[in-house]
């Protein structure tokens, strides 16, 4: 009798071109001499990224989508067609690097009030991209990630909250708890995604993994940032393609983000605020930014 995969990897594909077959092939070397089992939800690429998934058919779905169904429901796909108990969630445009996934399973092992872990990530050039956070708020827009008031003022409170960065892990330990974690790479407990559903399919595309956290430990969870574990993105591999509808989705899925956690109540004068402010950003990166 064949045992049944000890993990899952999801990958939700949109043009990625080369970036999925190196990233599928990251996966098979970490899991070599494991049971696996890998899905790849393809929304309606028009590229032929998804030929990669031949090279690891033995192992390796592939579930197309006729249109762009955005990544939090790809990754519910994903799930729906895989029963591991451990999943590991990955943009196509990341890579593991030699002994990621057995340095993430061995926290959650050693947690178990913890639902998903997280490795630092890298950017190509080796630089850390910063995917611990702070849950966002007003001021995230300010002194997010790749703002210019966090490149100028990075000691600030504000900027320092917003990132997690690894000086501010304490001597000898091996992970941290964080508000959240970026879904570029992540690996999960499968009970605690079901307790919870899974992604919510109102997020297109970003934010989908803060509100996933922040769902996780409103449930009595915690996500913990790992970074002995490393993982290296190219980011906007996928995006490039339709910069423009990513920008919009970024902005109305930080709307969408803000109405539902920070200012719920329907009435509440701050989502009219958030609103305009987002609006206004979203109108000068798109009038800024070069689409060729």
């Amino acid at each position: 009798m064949t045992s049944a995969p000890i993990y899952a990897a999801i990958l939700v594909n949109y043009n990625a071109g080369a970036e999925l077959a190196r990233a599928l092939r990251s996966i098979s070397d970490e899991l070599a001499g494991h049971l696996w089992e890998g899905i790849v939800v393809d929304n309606a690429s028009s590229d032929d990224s998804t030929a990669a998934v031949g090279e690891f058919a033995a192992t390796v779905s592939l579930v197309r989508n006729d249109a762009n169904v955005g990544f939090a429901r790809g990754v519910n796909q994903g799930l729906a067609a895989t029963r591991a108990p451990y999943v590991l969630i990955m943009n196509p445009d990341c890579r593991l690097t030699s002994g990621a996934i057995a340095t993430l399973r061995a926290v959650l092992d050693a947690n178990v009030e913890c639902a998903t872990v997280g490795p630092r990530i890298l950017n190509p050039d080796g630089s850390v991209q910063g995917s611990a956070r702070g849950d966002p708020d007003m001021l995230t827009g300010l002194f997010g990630r790749t703002t210019l008031l966090r490149k100028l003022v990075p000691f600030l409170s504000v900027a320092r909250r917003n990132i997690v960065v690894d000086e501010a892990i304490g001597s000898g330990q091996k992970s941290v708890v964080v508000d959240w974690l970026s879904g570029a790479c992540m690996l999960a407990r499968r009970d605690a995604l079901d307790a919870i559903h899974g992604f919510d399919e109102r997020f297109f595309l970003y934010w989908e993994d803060a509100d996933l956290c922040r769902r996780l430990r409103n449930r009595g969870y915690h996500v913990r940032y790992v970074p002995g574990a490393t993982a290296v993105h190219r980011v906007g591999q996928s995006s490039r393609t339709a910069r423009a509808s990513a920008i919009r989705a970024f902005h109305e899925s930080a709307y969408l983000y803000y109405a539902t956690h920070v200012a719920p109540a329907p009435l509440n004068p701050k989502r009219a605020v958030a609103r305009a402010i987002l609006h206004t950003r979203c109108w000068v990166q798109l009038m800024t930014t070069p689409f060729r």
